[in-house]
């Protein structure tokens, strides 16, 4: 930001005092010294495992241990000494720092008896130690005293000093990560006020000086937050430092421009005459014209305020620097035009704004392996770095650009808290990321240009190559490539790479015979290739023989698709009956991918055996090793799989049963992450029975870590069975069981959308039972989205189906959820009869948890209308229940029910003590939807106990915990909050403006909210 400084502010000067010795010759007498004299300046070897602090309460350690300091006095004596960095202060220096002009008139022997007693316990002997050790710490000099000999990294403010110096040299040799990091650090050595309860107007004048530098050290490290994009993280610290600060004008700045780069333009300007306001009426003095500026460049939407602060760093300092490139193939072969012809454009980057180059070819023709190739020879052209993405255009869920802009970003080191939400903010910033930045970017396997589109760097010196079976005329500025099967001499050669010379010298007409056969396909010839060689018994005319004989269609190179399946038959011909049904049954499954536990499922064999026939299928490319224990299809292998196992599996039901079995390793698995995050639990009781087993989890964080890594194939799997009846109660079952994905954030659109698929399905089978259990996911979708009445519908059908198939467990829940439900819409009475029969139905069915959760919700039934001792009682007999059975992540939604109440009793520190113990747990949990609301209700608690620029921060946190989650209405709740923390610490035109944004809201929702805001509203438009 213009007139701020780049380099990171040094610890002011304090003032020195003139008291070194006059000569060598002055006299130095050692307060303590060991048996070879006094010490010299170096410094013993002992008194180094000395440290001491000033950066906080005056302490002292010897190693690890303690060492008493004594009075209050006698620290301000130390800590005098300490912060002259070994030169002398006099005796009468002392007094004047200790008393000012009030010293007392015994002040000389005090400081005398305190510097003997610091003798005691700082010497090398010291207090209850061996004496005779070496070396000396307080030296008595000319009439005065000095602290000497100790370690350089023995007082923390040193420390602090070296960090912040490491700091300024990384921020200007353009390394702002390391710089931030150190900075951090550097704040971190503080531990409380400096010089705590240490008295006399010396210690004060140092913690006025140091508490300015740490205020500039903060200032300079939230400069660098801005500078790397961590805008809305940053609001929350910022409005509370502006609280605790409030006529620090860098602050306000920094916060307007973070409020500026999150999206929040009225809120910064509300900063700003916020500011104004204070100036003029605390100092009668006008904002600074830094301040002034900036406000101007806000209201003219000054495009220059959307980039960092300071100048981009040079591209060597960039701290991370992708290397995605997938590894060439060793026996890549000719291509060479294409590869002079691509090279050529790639190194023509540098002086344009952007080099694209598209590809397009039928299946199998060789793009990637030639993209690839050509991207690796082009490296040292992008020394900042290579990009990959394969973006499954040929299949039926091809990759979305926001889901890839997200993973690009976060390998150009952009933090995960960082990456907006919006297809069009991720690829403004991507392309501002790459700004100034040399790096290709490889787009393989894409289906159309608008999904290419938001992936292209679009700046100087970055390029990128694109690769697909469709040729992209409508992708502007594009150099178009149509690549067309090999030429016979380049097929012959790769053919004689991969089967070896000497069998191909001696069937020379055979082999051409073979690459003819596969039409030169460069995809078709690999795999015959691989499978040739892998039998060394046959010979390469039987290999001819059989090709053709059976596909002499593999000259209509027009035929598309059937030229891919062709040259795929040949490779399936060669397999072993094992690997051939392994390659069969593992295409059918849905997914992305699939996890070897998974592929053991779905072939009905052990871990082992699975992994060898993978492995085998692997070697002949019919199958990608994606990462450790993971494997995947090329997407048109994938299709000529699912092809064979249509014609070849017998009996034909087996393909249903392999599909079976994979749904029930996943429900069995889910079931088991369930009831280990929620012992006791009754769910996990009612859920379809399983013939196949699912993995076992002994740890808590070991079973969320596979439910959120298996998410998107689990969520494949679930929508795949819902087209069979007999499969499709166990694929909702699967869902409710992990219902934790729809409250991750992560998933939540893919959960919606799979609930959705699976109502639809039940309703259309006429199954009464399934239907209630997929609305039951739904309204839970609904339910943290906050479209309450949605839910509501859906609850009421859920128990009408519920009842007529006599399934008593989503009544329950049914009922709890309208119990809920009526709570946020106002309807208090209603809320009470649904809480208090799923009550009942809990109880029937011996679910102890479910009582609970509902007698938590009932709790805030009363708190709410206004019978708070009943409230209080309620939650505290739910925790009661969560923690005899050990359910940790539950126990939090009690905790935080409990927190609402004693809020409202007035137990203000019991009600914070409660809601931090839930917010820990659901940020263990994964829990995003929750913690933003722990932290919302930390806010409330907050302002009730006057804390207002507290609350401010955890109202801030919330807003971007909940980002994406929980729906527009809490949204508003929060903002609501907010802007009374706001109000609170003086900020009322921040606090308009987020009570504005609430207030339409609640009006565009209909909620009864928006009236109460619009009166916090009214005294503000008043004035």
């Amino acid at each position: 930001m213009d007139g701020v400084p780049d380099g990171v502010p040094r610890v002011p000067e304090q003032r020195r005092f003139d008291s070194t010795p006059s000569s060598p010759e002055s006299a130095v007498t050692a307060v303590t010294a060991g048996p070879e004299g006094p010490a010299g300046p170096e410094g013993p070897a002992e008194s180094a495992s000395l440290r001491f602090s000033v950066l906080g309460p005056v302490r002292a350690w010897r190693g690890d241990e303690p060492v008493t300091t004594g009075s209050p006095q006698q620290r301000a004596l130390l800590a005098a000494l300490l912060l002259r960095e070994g030169r002398t202060a006099t005796a009468a220096e002392l007094i004047d720092a200790l008393w000012g002009e009030e010293s007392p008139s015994q002040a000389l022997a005090a400081v005398r008896t305190y510097a003997s007693r610091l003798r005691k316990v700082l010497g090398p002997g010291g207090e209850g130690r061996r004496p005779g050790g070496t070396g000396a710490v307080l030296v008595s000099e000319s009439g005065g005293y000095a602290v000497r000999g100790l370690a350089e990294d023995a007082l923390d403010l040193t420390v602090a000093q070296d960090l912040a110096t490491e700091a300024e040299k990384a921020r200007s040799a353009g390394d702002l990560c390391h710089a931030r990091d150190t900075l951090s650090r550097a704040l971190a050595v503080w531990d409380g006020e400096t010089l705590a309860a240490v008295p006399g107007p010396y210690a004060e004048a140092q913690r006025v000086r140091l508490e300015e530098w740490r205020l500039q050290l903060l200032e300079s490290r939230l400069d660098m937050d801005l500078e790397q994009g961590c805008h809305a993280e940053a609001v929350s610290e910022l409005t509370a430092l502006t609280a605790a600060h409030p006529l620090r004008e860098r602050l306000r700045e920094l916060l307007m421009l973070a409020l500026y780069r999150s999206g929040r333009q009225a809120e910064a300007l509300a900063v700003y005459a916020d500011t104004r306001r204070l100036l003029a009426d605390e100092l009668g003095v006008d904002p600074r014209p830094g301040l002034s500026e900036l406000q101007q460049r806000i209201l003219q939407a000054d495009p220059g305020l959307a980039e960092p602060s300071s100048p981009a760093p040079e591209p060597a300092a960039v701290p991370v620097r992708p290397a995605q490139l997938p590894a060439t193939v060793p026996d890549f072969t000719g291509r060479s035009a294409f590869v002079r012809e691509l090279g050529d454009i790639l190194a023509s980057a540098e002086g344009r704004v952007m080099a694209v180059s598209a590809l397009a070819g039928i299946g199998g023709v060789g793009k990637t392996t030639l993209a690839v190739h050509v991207a690796h020879q082009a490296r040292t052209a992008f020394p900042d770095g290579q990009l990959y993405v394969d973006l499954q255009g040929a299949g039926a869920r091809a990759a979305e650009p926001e889901t890839v802009l997200g993973s690009f970003l976060r390998a150009l080191g952009t933090a995960d808290s960082a990456i907006p939400d919006s297809l069009e903010e991720r690829a403004a910033l991507y392309r501002s990321v790459l700004a100034g930045r040399r790096v290709l970017v490889l787009l393989d396997n894409a289906r159309d240009a608008a999904q290419v589109r938001p992936l292209l760097p679009g700046t100087d010196g970055c390029a990128a190559l694109v690769t697909s079976r469709t040729r992209m005329v409508d992708l502007a500025g594009a150099h178009l490539i149509d690549l067309d099967v090999m030429s016979p001499d380049e097929a012959l050669a790769l053919f004689t790479k991969i089967v070896g010379e000497e069998r191909v010298a001696s069937e020379r007409k055979a082999a051409l015979d073979v690459v003819a056969a596969c039409g030169f396909l460069p995809l078709a010839i690999r795999i015959a290739a691989s499978r040739l060689a892998a039998r060394r018994t046959w010979t390469v005319s039987v290999l001819a023989a059989k090709l053709a004989d059976e596909r002499r269609r593999l000259d209509e190179l027009q035929a598309g698709d059937l030229a891919v399946k062709a040259t795929f038959e040949l490779g399936y011909g060669q397999l072993e009956p094992a690997q051939a049904r392994a390659f069969r049954l593992l295409g059918l499954a849905d997914g992305p991918d699939i996890s070897l536990a998974a592929a053991a499922a779905v072939l009905d064999l052990p871990i082992e055996d699975t992994e060898d026939l993978l492995e085998s299928l692997v070697d002949t490319s019919l199958l990608e090793s994606a990462a450790p224990g993971r494997y995947r299809f090329h997407d048109l292998v994938r299709l000529y799989a699912r092809a064979c196992a249509e014609r070849d599996e017998l009996p034909p039901s087996e393909r249903g049963s392999a599909l079976s079995r994979l749904l029930d390793f996943y429900l069995a698995s889910a079931a088991g992450v369930y009831a280990i995050e929620r012992p006791g639990d009754r769910l996990v009781d009612h859920l379809e029975p399983t013939s196949y087993p699912g993995l076992r989890f002994d740890d808590r964080h070991v079973a969320q870590d596979w439910l959120y890594a298996e998410a998107i194939c689990l969520l494949a799997c679930v929508r795949q069975s819902a087209g069979r009846p007999e499969t499709l109660p166990r694929a909702i079952d699967m869902l409710w069981a992990a219902h934790d994905l729809s409250e991750s954030g992560a998933n939540s659109k893919e959960y919606e959308a799979t609930a959705q698929a699976l109502v639809g399905a039940a309703r259309s089978h006429g199954l009464d039972r399934a239907e209630a259990r997929a609305l039951m996911t739904l309204v839970n979708v609904h339910h943290v989205s906050g479209r309450f009445e949605r839910a509501e519908e859906e609850a009421e059908r859920a128990i009408r189906l519920a009842q007529e198939a006599d399934d008593l467990l989503p009544v329950c829940w049914a009922r709890n959820a309208r119990g809920i439900i009526a709570l946020y819409q106002n309807r208090h009475t209603d809320g009470e009869e649904h809480l208090s029969r799923a009550i009942e139905h809990f109880r029937a069915l011996g679910d102890r948890p479910g009582e609970a959760a509902a007698l938590c919700n009932l709790s805030r039934i009363h708190l709410a209308t206004g019978r708070t001792q009943s409230a209080v009682a309620l939650a505290e007999e739910g925790i009661d229940i969560y923690d005899g059975m050990g359910n940790s992540m539950r126990g939090a939604n009690a905790r935080y029910a409990l927190g609402l109440a004693l809020t409202q009793s007035g137990e203000l520190g019991n009600a914070a003590a409660r809601l931090q113990e839930a917010l820990e747990v659901f940020r263990d949990s994964r829990q995003r939807l929750w913690e933003g609301m722990s932290l919302f209700r930390l806010a409330e608690v907050d302002l009730a106990a006057r804390r207002a620029a507290r609350a401010a921060a955890n109202a801030e946190m919330a807003l971007t915990v909940l980002r994406g989650i929980g729906g527009e209405w809490r949204r508003g709740n929060v903002l609501t909050v907010l802007g009374r923390a706001l109000s609170g610490i003086g900020q009322t035109g921040r606090a308009q403006v987020c009570w504005q944004e609430a207030a339409g809201i609640y009006e565009e929702l209909g909620s009864p909210e928006a009236a109460e805001v619009r009166a916090l509203l009214s005294p503000v438009q008043a004035a």
